[in-house]
């Protein structure tokens, strides 16, 4: 068992040739004819284009902390400035994670539209296979990562460090693979949604064309945003979720493997355990792909379902031998407030089935809230028969009340497998509920690729059925990507619980007491930090939007052909089936007069100026508050951030999802009070607005709080050693000063003083003298607690 380290890497070499072999199969797939290649290579070149620019500003980024991180480590015993490989590691494999992403979706989106010509299946089966490179090549990356920087450090360099601090060196990765994570979902989030607010409100309500006609100038941008946002910015999210999950379990794991127990058994078993499981993620992640088929009328939803199924399955099973391969049937642990703790292989298989099934019931229930003719969408399209303002309150409404069953299914998951295995359970229900993400990445990749191909269906004005059936992959994606924002915000929550748990063990913190008052400033300000982010976020895509609809309405305003096909399209109301010869001639001048490249431009420039300042807040804050408050104050900060990160997260990603598809159902036709409803009428119009507020609550703020959770989490891990507090002094302030009560028994009451008097605080005046510190009834019974003079 020694040797299994060494095979981890080969799971992610299996994951490598998957991908490689996948995007091949994508490339030979057909492409089109010239004006759908020609579509692609914008959004293609669109897409890379800020790509490159963004990693430009993030490598000098990346390498000032890098600096920082070099100087602050190697001031410490714990640590050394070989964090400093670790820390870029991360952060360069979170880049190329999104870069992958974002090569094949932006390949995959035109085939699936050819592919669209064809059939239903031909079609999933392109945007799939274009996903699941992004899924594989994801997991492969973080596990590859992770076990070379742990073999190279606990095998070659490190071999005199010691596992705590070869741990201390490794947990710089996950704040590499966060800092990189933020900045792309951030910056992803505002580029997508400037366009899509200017796509929508100027294209669809004031000009009343689609917003993938290509007649509407920010359409371009709209699609390339699909990419940077829910592609390349969900691609670095999970990743540095799955990251994080691991090494919060490894670091925690790292506290039994001095115990007896483990002597005659694999020492290092509960450290490399969470890497094998998700080692065996990648294999069963693989394994799902191929159960992903479905027929020409069948639902796509179902096809997605049955390979997440098969994958959850294998996995159980294959979970239950990893587990008790690597640690003995049962060992005693006494954890550092001296409770006496039993672990059994049995209790941590059981919190690895707490963490899969969370995962899949808040996908189940963010489904519930956002999918197509469910309940609370419906409700949704009923308000907005009455306007936009009602559409919205009942949208807010939704999102507030979405968020009841979720926390309450995650209270119940983090009491459930801390009883089976402390908090050592808890990191393992994070690991095991993103073991699949591979799959559940590929699900979710395959949203913007089908989003994409209907719109170069829509831009190079194919025939009706294919449409049809992009916009049948596509409302299946809305609901994946929903899901997916849903398992992304529980698989936060575990992962930055977990890594609360090893911050507090590094930084010799026993419990957090909102008495003090300093731990209680530290709560509110970290309440406080999720609502200041988004709305950094939110006003960074109200001032790009802004800039995108003015943008919008000069092409329409200044641009001659533009402006006479615009009149061409109202006369017939957007249907051009019966366009005369003349009209055809006035409509086809105005192909390549539209600017496409200024949107472009303004989306990019504006997100990559906007995402600084939030990126900076998540690293700054925990810094600045564990460096000049303390370690306990830190604490709270980070309980307080997670308890409203994870509620504001929740609540702006189900509103948002469920305001997008009861647009959908709109337009796909919905019949009210005998009144049928449909794209153009006042109920259109209504949720249109109604999605253009959610858009931002959806894909930048709500997502991006994912990552501000974990990353200010990984932050103060590492700083830990920095600030922690001394272990002798941790221990005795968190004794109560003075009294003790003892109930029953035949103590000697002088014995009984002598006992309190020493578990009195350092800090107290040495002349406090105790009198009556018991009294004592006719049975013997210590029962009542006199007077302490002087206090």
């Amino acid at each position: 068992m020694d040797q299994i380290i060494y095979l981890l890497p080969f799971a992610a070499l299996l994951g490598f040739i998957f991908i490689i072999w996948k995007s091949k199969w994508v490339s030979k797939q057909e492409v089109g004819n010239k004006k759908m290649s020609t579509i692609a290579k914008h959004i293609s070149d669109g897409a890379m284009a800020f790509l490159k620019a963004e990693y430009k500003i993030l490598g000098v980024f990346v390498a000032a902390v890098a600096v920082l991180l070099f100087i602050k480590s190697t001031n410490e015993t714990t640590s050394n400035g070989y964090v400093v490989i670790s820390f870029i590691s991360g952060a360069f494999l979170s880049g190329l994670a999104g870069f992958i992403g974002m090569r094949i979706a932006t390949k995959a989106n035109v085939r699936t539209t050819y592919a669209a010509q064809t059939s239903l299946n031909k079609a999933l089966e392109v945007a799939f296979n274009g996903g699941s490179v992004m899924g594989i090549g994801v997991v492969s990356l973080g596990v590859v990562g992770i076990s070379l920087l742990f073999l190279i450090f606990n095998s070659a360099f490190g071999l005199e460090w010691g596992l705590e601090t070869v741990l201390n060196v490794i947990s710089a990765f996950s704040l590499g693979a966060s800092s990189i994570a933020l900045f792309a979902r951030v910056g992803g989030g505002i580029y997508t949604k400037a366009a899509d607010v200017g796509a929508d409100l100027v294209g669809k309500v004031e000009a009343g064309i689609p917003e993938d006609h290509p007649l509407n100038p920010a359409t371009i941008a709209d699609n390339v945003g699909d990419n940077v946002g829910d592609v390349a910015g969900m691609g670095a999210d999970l990743f540095e979720s799955f990251v994080g999950s691991i090494i919060a379990a490894m670091v925690l794991g790292a506290a039994f493997v001095s115990l007896p127990a483990f002597s005659s058994s694999f020492a290092l078993g509960p450290v490399i355990l969470p890497l094998t499981l998700a080692a065996l993620g990648i294999v069963t992640s693989i394994i799902g792909t191929f159960f992903v088929k479905v027929r020409e009328n069948g639902n796509p939803q179902k096809a997605l379902d049955t390979g997440e199924l098969v994958s959850a399955l294998i996995m159980l099973a294959g979970s239950y031998f990893l587990i008790h391969a690597f640690l003995p049937e049962s060992w005693d642990y006494i954890n550092n407030r001296g409770e006496a703790i039993t672990f059994t292989a049995n209790k941590v298989y059981f919190a690895t089935l707490v963490g899969l099934g969370i995962g899949i019931a808040i996908g189940k229930i963010t489904e519930y809230y956002t999918a197509t003719g469910k309940g609370p969408v419906r409700r949704l399209v009923e308000q907005s028969h009455t306007g936009a303002a009602t559409n919205i309150i009942a949208g807010l409404g939704l999102g507030m009340r979405s968020t009841a069953i979720p926390v309450i299914g995650l209270a119940v998951a983090i009491i459930l497998s801390y009883h089976f295995a402390g908090l050592y359970g808890i990191a393992i229900a994070a690991v095991a509920m993103l073991a699949n993400t591979g799959i559940q990445l590929a699900v979710d990749a395959y949203g913007p690729i089908a989003d994409n191909a209907g719109g170069i269906a829509e831009m190079t004005e194919l025939p009706k059925e294919v449409r049809q059936r992009t916009d049948k992959l596509d409302a299946v994606g809305n609901t994946t990507a929903a899901i997916g924002k849903g398992f992304a915000i529980a698989s936060a929550t575990l992962t930055a619980l977990a890594l609360f748990s090893a911050y507090m063990q590094q930084a010799n913190v026993i419990n957090i007491d909102i008495s003090k008052p300093h731990i209680m400033a530290g709560l509110l300000v970290g309440g406080m930090l999720p609502y200041l982010f988004s709305s950094m976020a939110m006003g960074a895509v109200g001032r790009a939007a802004k800039s995108m609809i003015n943008e919008v309405r000069r092409q329409f305003r200044d641009i001659p052909e533009l402006k006479s096909a615009l009149g061409i399209m109202k006369k017939y109301d957007s249907d051009l089936t019966h366009i005369t010869e003349e009209d055809r001639k006035v409509f086809d001048a105005a192909d390549g007069a539209v600017e496409y490249e200024k949107c472009v431009e303004i989306s990019t420039k504006a997100s990559l100026k906007e995402m600084v300042l939030p990126g900076l807040l998540s690293i700054i804050a925990p810094a600045l508050v564990g460096y000049i408050g303390g370690a306990e104050m830190l604490g709270g900060l980070l309980a307080g951030v997670t308890a409203s990160g994870v509620l504001l997260a929740i609540y702006q990603s189900n509103a948002g999802g469920a305001w997008d598809n009861a647009k959908k159902m709109v337009e796909e036709g919905v019949t009210h009070e005998d009144v049928h409803h449909t794209k153009g009428g006042d109920s259109h119009k209504a949720t249109v607005v109604g999605d253009t507020v959610g858009d931002p609550f959806k894909d930048t703020s709500g997502p991006s709080l994912n990552i501000l959770l974990k990353l200010m989490s990984i932050v103060a891990l590492v700083i830990a050693p920095s600030i922690a507090l001394d272990i002798n002094k941790s221990q005795s302030d968190q004794t109560p000063v003075g009294v003790e009560y003892f109930m029953g028994g035949d103590e000697d009451p002088h014995e009984v003083n002598k006992a309190t008097s020493m578990k009195s605080q350092p800090s107290q005046p040495a002349s406090i003298n105790f009198s009556e510190v018991v009294s004592v009834d006719t049975d013997g019974q210590f029962v009542m607690v006199s007077e302490v003079d002087g206090c």
